[in-house]
């Protein structure tokens, strides 16, 4: 039985790229073969950055392509990785002469196939690779494993590296930024249910009633363990106490905070998580110089929420208010 807004599910994403150009098309231009998203009007002169990943996150990666972040993003089927060829095809379309910097979440084809293209670049264009392991649910020391995946901190690189771009820094210059800010965030997540892909009929995990899976991975990945679910400041503490300890966030310093929904979590709900950040901030001792919250890293369906935290500082404070203008974040 037929549970989603679709005609067939290996049309899903193709469909979805056509909407999205018909609602923006003064900010991005669709290219159907092979399958990418640039800015509508390329910009000149400056470093290109690029990202994408499996489809079935949305807003990410292609709403955020647009002035003071993205120039392109390169789509994979739901949950898969895009190909080495989309992400070559994508950055010649989009290149400009001063290099390109490939934004990757670590996972494992993500990882494969953005190396791949950049090796494929590497005889005709200047490339970096940032690559966003902020999800402390997972560990970047398992015995030889892909280590942390990539999630909601991918934002704040994306926004961050953005600004500096449009102002004309050189691509050495933005991809050390990107790891600063990498090393500066993470991020941990908990749903109350999971996700149900097109054309499935059941969710990827069961949860009983009155259970949270802790520690939730983006394509529907169970979390570290099960809990029962608790109050909305009890939650958010649970989530950013393991946070501030992993980036170094001590009494005094701020951070930049992303509250951010998994695909099936109301806006009132994301509201009542950032109130209790506030709180749980404050009587930490520690300031909330910055906030979003909405549904930016999502998991189709997926009911529950994520929260990152990077440790500010002056220069990414001023990079993050710098003026965007994307589909999904504009300031």
């Amino acid at each position: 039985m037929i549970g989603h807004v679709v005609n067939r599910p290996e049309d899903v994403v193709r469909e979805a790229l056509e909407g999205l150009q018909i609602l923006h098309p003064e900010m991005l231009s669709y290219h159907r073969d092979p399958s990418f998203v640039t800015r509508a009007v390329v910009a000149r002169d400056k470093v290109v950055l690029v990202s994408g990943g499996g489809a079935g996150h949305e807003p990410l990666h292609a709403e955020f392509v647009g002035s003071g972040m993205l120039d392109a993003a390169v789509p994979g089927s739901v949950f898969a990785s895009p190909t080495a060829f989309q992400i070559r095809a994508a950055v010649n379309a989009v290149e400009t002469g001063r290099g390109a910097l490939l934004i990757v979440k670590n996972y494992t084809g993500d990882k494969l196939n953005f190396s791949i293209a950049a090796e494929l670049l590497g005889t005709e264009r200047q490339v970096e690779i940032v690559m966003v392991d902020d999800d402390l649910a997972t560990t970047t020391a398992d015995e030889g494993g892909p280590g942390r995946r990539g999630t909601a901190a991918v934002i704040a690189v994306e926004k961050i590296c953005g600004a500096a771009a449009e102002r004309h820094w050189a691509l050495s210059e933005i991809a050390d930024l990107g790891r600063r800010v990498v090393a500066a965030s993470a991020t941990l997540g908990a749903a109350f249910r999971s996700c149900t892909a097109p054309g499935q009929d059941r969710p990827s995990f069961e949860l009983a009633p009155g259970e949270m899976e802790f520690g939730i991975g983006i394509h529907g990945e169970r979390g570290r363990e099960t809990r029962p679910t608790v109050p909305a400041a009890e939650l958010v503490a649970q989530l950013s106490e393991p946070i501030l300890d992993a980036v170094g966030v001590e009494r005094g310093d701020g951070v930049i905070a992303i509250v951010n929904g998994l695909g099936a979590t109301h806006g009132l709900e994301l509201s009542i998580a950032t109130a209790e950040l506030k709180s749980f901030l404050e009587d930490a001792g520690i300031g909330l110089d910055r906030v979003i919250a909405g549904s930016f890293v999502t998991a189709l369906d997926m009911h529950g929420l994520s929260i990152t935290l990077l440790r500010s500082t002056e220069e990414f404070l001023d990079l993050w208010d710098a003026t965007v203008r994307t589909p999904a974040l504009a300031w």
